[in-house]
């Protein structure tokens, strides 16, 4: 199959994207077109690909972004099997002959999560969440959907296959949890639990703990970002690719997660919950449903209330003071990835349903 993967939103060097969707792709012996922001966020693309620049869409600037892709597009993927689509923006900018070979790639509420867009001003929130709506039941007529989350099945009329956004793990556990650094990795917002971490590192650098972050940051949190770096209370480490990152992750006390309750989270699994659990150290998460759940049933970390760094440096404290208990949520949190968040069981499922949808476009007429 010959494959177009575009993102004009996304880091190219996204986890789901580029790690997951697009290793399979090529371990499984497809031709892969990259069309992504490589420039903009300085990335040298991988060899066994072929890359196509386009700008990067962000804030209230958009429309450029949209109108390259739009192009590119129509010159580039004319003899595409099939094409990805992993920004829901892009849906306007799929040529007409490509749609029977279209798939967007649904890894978000877009409408719940318009009221976390600090760029998007308040009194346009609620038209343009009922234009997304619209936009999402033309799209599911028209193109093919892959969902990321069973919790996104609800949003749409018709079935769509899940392919979960889970992790590779190790066979074996990594370094075991240690007692002096915790660890956040993703993006960085203030639905993310932004001033909670700042909070929270702020709390225990007296007690000897650094808070690692790891993640790219909105606009409008990165001064206070900046300040608590020069503060010495934290680390900051920007955007690393993901293979990095849970690297880094490895040997830590604890890994966060504290979103907010926001409706774009209370059906989504946070990935970095998964990630910690794989590399074996604890998961201190906030009462998200799915996020909870999966930290309860494994026995895996420990459950925090909302916007709540003191119960947080509570939790982080009682991990640090009890070797023997983090040691045995971290080797339960692996054992639990392990059987149930394994990458690879996904990637088969997801590189054959692509070329499921490649075979049954083929015999389809050309509009």
């Amino acid at each position: 199959m010959r494959i177009f993967v575009c993102t004009v939103v996304h880091h190219p060097e996204d986890a789901r994207i580029l790690h997951r969707q697009i290793r399979a792709l090529l371990d499984a012996g497809h031709d892969v077109t990259y069309v992504a922001p490589f420039r903009t966020c300085n990335v040298t693309p991988w060899p066994e690909i072929d890359p196509l620049d386009v700008p990067r869409a962000t804030g209230r600037n958009r429309l450029h972004a949209l109108r390259t892709a739009r192009r590119v597009l129509a010159r580039h993927a004319k003899d595409a099997d099939i094409l990805l689509l992993h920004d829901p923006e892009l849906l306007l900018a799929v040529p007409h002959r490509l749609r029977s070979r279209t798939v967007w790639d649904v890894h978000e509420d877009t409408a719940a999560a318009l009221g976390a867009k600090g760029w998007l001003p308040a009194p346009l929130r609620v038209p343009l969440r009922f234009a997304v709506r619209r936009i999402e039941r033309r799209a599911e007529r028209r193109l093919k959907l892959l969902l990321a989350e069973e919790g996104y099945r609800d949003r749409f009329r018709l079935p769509h296959p899940v392919v979960p956004n889970t992790t590779h793990v190790p066979d074996l556990p990594p370094a075991p949890p240690g007692d002096d650094r915790i660890i956040y990795v993703g993006q960085l917002s203030f639905a993310r639990g932004v001033n909670d971490l700042i909070a929270l590192a702020r709390l225990v650098h007296a007690d000897g703990i650094t808070l690692d972050l790891v993640g790219g940051a909105d606009a409008d949190v990165r001064p206070l970002l900046r300040d608590a770096q020069r503060e010495g209370i934290l680390r900051w480490y920007g955007f690393v690719p993901n293979d990095r990152a849970l690297r880094m992750a490895e040997g830590a006390l604890a890994g966060l997660s504290l979103l907010h309750d926001t409706p774009n989270y209370r059906h989504s699994m946070p990935t970095k919950v998964v990630e910690y659990m794989a590399r074996g150290i604890p998961v201190v998460s906030t009462p998200n449903p799915i996020a909870g759940r999966i930290v309860e049933e494994a026995g895996c970390g420990l459950v925090v209330p909302f916007e709540d760094p003191e119960a947080t440096a509570a939790a982080v404290r009682r991990l640090r003071d009890d070797p023997e208990l983090r040691r045995e949520m971290g080797k339960r949190g692996h054992e639990a990835a392990r059987a149930r968040f394994h990458w690879p069981e996904q990637a088969r499922l997801f590189v054959a349903q692509l070329e499921d949808w490649a075979r049954d476009a083929s015999k389809a007429p050309v509009a």
